[in-house]
């Protein structure tokens, strides 16, 4: 009997344990029963626990997880084997703990031997299955889960498990800091349990890593995770660009970081773990990065998406507009002429990839044309040729919005809105993006580029919308009787005066028919402009100088704001008293603190210009096509009061055509689309009073007031929603279609 209780404890299930001494004939006595239940009990414990460790370790895509199964398999539960050795010798020894008076050996002395156990087994088989299920549901267990829930179990009360818990967490920690070391020392990542692993490789035609929050551990913070990110992107860069060499600083400094990661003790301490980082990540950004990556070229390239992104040079904005809108005129210019041949050649005028890098060809050399006359300006020319190389216009496939990349902030990318302003530009998807050279790919990721398309097709659209609004008022004989009647001896004729009083009567109805048209594309100018002066020359400006401040190491004894911008009659005292207070503090940043700060500067960007409100930028999106359309039909009433024209005073006819009928359609469609204009107009303000409400669009400006590191980039506090309201006042002209009034009457009463 003896016997097989030590079997069975030793993994191999008996016959004793395992059969039904339910019956009134067994040969157990109740007591011996309950004590066999104890041993039956580790018995099945042990037996489990080897399945199951055997099938982690031989199965599991965890690496830590296997070496978690492993020290159980080879450290706990041989320690429960050399107990029952132990106790096996004692038995044949005939020690005094184990054999009683006449070698009898009581059942009582051998559950007892094992009675400690019980606790620490079953905790065993919890963690084991919880290796193998996970949290439920399809979820699969992560390292990175079975180290958390190991460090939890250490807060438990009982010595037995806190003990095996601290033993099985240094296993698991020592696992994941060698995944980790091979990261941040040479750039490489696990050649086992790479699914497991933090940095995952992001599918796509470039080679991009982004972190898995969910894959890390408790202990890391977000900024620690970050910047073991950005260590492995640039050893890896370095690696795969080929720029290390035999005598790499990077290879010197090897060491030193590993002495610095020898430090650490277990269970790993948070601050401890992100003071090693920071002193890794600080070493190698003072030696191979910062001659890698130079201040000089970070500056250039934030200053070429300054300029071309940002509408920082208007004169780019302009000619790309001109060369998209003389495109659409030609696309359909092409479609009237194959409107008379075959219906087949109409997929000739859909938009090519060829085509859309003509138009930036053409807005280069449009550009070069006009930099011709300044000379002098050298370096604006230095920052053209390089956006030459490295801007791009493509045509984007599909719909939808592509995923931010790399490891850019979710305020950054994810929480701009999907308002298709790209579409807008040339009436297909297309975007303005950027090449990101090396080493500019260690600083600058997909999603910070993918952040200034957005932003760029934003402020472009509103820029366009205004430019054709402005350009209805250079149609000329819309504005004024063109040809003027005739003038004496001709028009004091009974003939003359006769076609003088027809002439007149039709400008005098055609004026009456624009009337409301005009009004609304007043309001709609002076509601473009006042927008894109505030979000260019407010938002997008103060943000821009006070990050080019901070990263030339200029800084004030208060943040610059939009407000003291525009004083440029503030007292001379106080002036003078600021330029004391500027210093410039000398300070370096290494190329990690610059992308943090970066992508902090594009969501502060991003939400003072209200690009992350979508009860926005959708009424403003509808406004735009709205605004589209109103143009489209002014010129086409335009070109048919001159084919009128030409019908009633000189008797040229078009056969194919029913001009008068034309006129009374289009004529309907201006008063509806007018209508359009004004009540997107409307719904755009009571927008922007929900949220100045709301203090929506405060949330950026006071972002300043959060605490930080020493010498970390805080956001300027620019762009106030009620600063724009004040402006963008139209009186009672939303309450006249209510009324039944005239369209003008409102605005004048708000001129009054």
């Amino acid at each position: 009997m003896l016997h097989e209780i030590l079997l069975s404890l030793s993994g191999h299930p008996s016959p004793l344990l395992t059969a039904d001494h339910s019956s009134p004939t067994s040969i157990l006595s109740p007591p011996e029963k309950a004590l066999l239940s104890s041993i039956d009990h580790l018995s099945n414990l042990h037996c489990q626990l080897l399945a199951h460790t055997s099938t982690i370790v031989a199965s599991h895509q965890s690496s830590i997880c296997q070496a978690v199964a492993t020290a159980i398999r080879s450290t706990h539960l041989a320690a429960f084997q050399r107990k029952v050795l132990e106790v096996e010798d004692g038995i044949l020894k005939k020690d005094a703990r184990n054999v009683g008076a006449y070698n009898i050996v009581p059942l009582t002395a051998i559950v007892g031997e094992f009675s400690g156990w019980t606790r620490r087994m079953e905790w065993f088989l919890e963690v084991v299955e919880f290796m193998m299920r996970g949290n439920g549901g399809d979820k699969k267990c992560t390292g990175a889960m079975v180290i958390d829930r190991l460090c939890a179990a250490m807060q438990t009360g009982y010595v037995d498990i806190e003990e095996a818990a601290l033993s099985l967490v240094t296993v698991a920690e020592t696992a994941w800091l060698k995944q980790v070391s091979a990261w941040i020392l040479y750039g490489r990542l696990p050649s086992f349990g790479r699914e497991d692993f933090f940095v995952q490789v992001v599918e796509g035609d470039v080679y991009e890593v982004e972190s898995k929050r969910e894959l890390l551990p408790a202990f890391v913070s977000a900024s620690t995770a970050s910047s073991l990110l950005f260590i492995g992107r640039s050893l890896n860069h370095i690696r795969v660009k080929g720029i290390s060499s035999a005598s790499s600083p990077e290879l010197d400094l090897l060491s030193s970081h590993l002495q610095q990661l020898s430090t650490l003790k277990f269970p790993i301490d948070n601050a401890n773990f992100s003071r090693v980082i920071a002193s890794i990540r600080l070493s190698l950004s003072q030696t191979t990065l910062q001659k890698l990556l130079p201040l000089s070229r970070v500056t250039e390239i934030l200053s070429l998406l300054r300029e071309f992104f940002l509408l920082g040079r208007g004169e780019f904005a302009i000619a790309l507009i001109t060369e998209t809108d003389d495109k659409i005129r030609s696309r359909w210019r092409r479609s009237d002429n194959l409107a008379y041949e075959k219906r087949d050649g109409l997929g000739n005028i859909v938009v090519k990839d060829g085509e859309v890098s003509a138009i930036l060809a053409r807005t280069w050399a449009a550009m070069g044309s006009l930099h011709g006359e300044h000379e002098e300006d050298q370096d604006e020319d230095e920052l053209l040729e390089l956006a030459r190389d490295l801007v791009q216009l493509i045509l984007v496939k599909g719909t939808s919005t592509p995923p931010s990349k790399g490891n850019s902030s979710p305020q950054a990318t994810s929480n701009i809105a999907s308002t298709p302003f790209r579409n807008l530009l040339l009436s297909v998807p297309v975007s303005l993006t950027l090449h990101i050279p090396s080493p500019l790919d260690l600083f600058l990721t997909l999603g910070d580029v993918q952040s200034y398309v957005s932003i760029n097709a934003y402020l472009l659209s509103i820029h366009r919308a205004h430019l054709r609004l402005t350009d209805l008022w250079k149609i000329t004989s819309l504005r004024r009787d063109h040809p003027a009647p005739p003038g004496p001896p001709y028009g004091s004729s009974t003939v003359g005066r006769s076609k003088v009083l027809t002439i007149r009567e039709r400008m005098k109805e055609r004026s009456e028919a624009m009337r409301s048209v005009w009004a609304t594309s007043s309001a709609a100018v002076f509601f473009l402009g006042e927008t894109e002066a505030y979000l260019q020359g407010e938002v997008v400006q103060g943000t821009w100088l006070g990050f080019k401040n901070w990263l030339i190491g200029e800084t004030e004894s208060r943040p610059t704001s939009s407000k003291s911008l525009a004083d440029d009659d503030e007292d001379i005292w106080l002036k003078a008293g600021r330029e004391l207070t500027t210093t410039s503090t000398g300070h370096t940043h290494d190329p990690q603190s610059l992308a943090d700060a970066h992508r902090r500067y594009i969501s502060a960007l991003a939400t003072s210009l209200l690009l992350t409100n979508s009860s926005f930028t959708d009424p403003l999106y509808h406004l735009l096509q709205q605004i589209d359309h109103l143009v489209a039909l002014v010129h086409r009433v335009h070109s048919i009061w001159q084919s009128l024209d030409l019908e009633a005073d000189e008797g040229v006819v078009d056969a194919f055509s029913d001009f008068h009928k034309e006129e009374k359609d289009v004529k309907e469609q201006l008063v509806v689309i007018a209508q359009r204009v004004k009540s997107a107009i409307e719904e755009l303000v009571r927008s922007l009073r929900d949220i100045d409400q709301e203090k929506e669009g405060w949330d950026s400006g006071f972002a300043e007031l959060v605490l930080g590191e020493e010498g970390a980039y805080v956001p300027a506090k620019v762009g106030r929603v009620d600063r724009l309201l004040m402006k963008l006042d139209f009186g009672g002209w939303f309450d006249n279609g209510k009324r039944g009034g005239d369209d003008l009457d409102g605005l004048y009463e708000s001129d009054d």
